[in-house]
């Protein structure tokens, strides 16, 4: 007979055996544990992308368009800001600090240019711009490629020692969030910016919210 805890013992073994590669580590050897296991992760997430959707067929061409970058550059600032976070908080008492406007900064930055892309365009070319063509899928095809990355970053917090299992939780979220979105980006068809600041933001919001609501329970020593 299933039980309600299976879906939750079922992600914690996922987690126990990406952290069995790993060595209990001190403060010093957090950033080496950090990159081992993340960029672990990290390709996993984009061999994911790669094998589930494929890139886009004209990527060499969008790739001369300064909007393909902003949509991926402003995840992998994300990831970056992460990546500091997670250093911090699986410290004993040590708070994420300015390492937190590392998420704020490209997600206004893309919010400016969308604002900027929105008013520039007659209203009645605007629901393209927001909608596009993918947004039923776009959200959750970012959160299902952050996987890897949010379970390896997990991982990487249980050899630590976080003090505060709910914002180590989002971090984790945050850098995975960031790199589902970074690796979708050479699948999505997408550049509109309005469609970006929405779709992309929520794609990433969501690994943030369940690190949130689960780190309390899988971080705590």
């Amino acid at each position: 007979m299933r039980t309600n805890t299976e879906p939750e013992l079922r992600t914690e073994n996922w987690i126990e055996l990406l952290a069995s590669q790993a060595e209990p580590a001190g403060p010093r050897r957090a950033g080496p544990l950090i990159a081992r296991l993340l960029s672990w992760g990290v390709a996993a997430s984009l061999a994911l992308m790669l094998v589930a959707y494929g890139p886009r067929p004209d990527l060499a061409e969008v790739a001369m368009l300064p909007m393909f970058w902003l949509k991926a550059g402003a995840p992998l600032a994300i990831a970056l800001a992460g990546v500091v976070l997670l250093h911090r908080l699986g410290r004993p008492g040590v708070r994420g600090g300015r390492a937190w406007w590392g998420i704020a900064l490209p997600v206004l930055l893309l919010w400016l240019v969308a604002a900027a892309q929105w008013l520039a365009t007659a209203p009645p070319e605007r629901p393209p711009l927001l909608w596009g063509e993918t947004w039923r899928g776009c959200v959750f095809n970012i959160a299902f490629i952050a996987l890897p990355s949010f379970l390896a970053a997990l991982a990487t917090l249980r050899q630590l020692a976080p003090t505060r299992p709910r914002a180590a939780g989002a971090a984790a979220g945050v850098l995975a969030g960031g790199a589902g979105a970074f690796a979708y980006a050479f699948h999505c068809p997408e550049l509109a910016a309005p469609f970006l600041a929405v779709w992309y933001v929520l794609g990433m919001a969501m690994p943030v919210v369940a690190g949130a609501l689960i780190g309390p329970r899988l971080l705590r020593w």
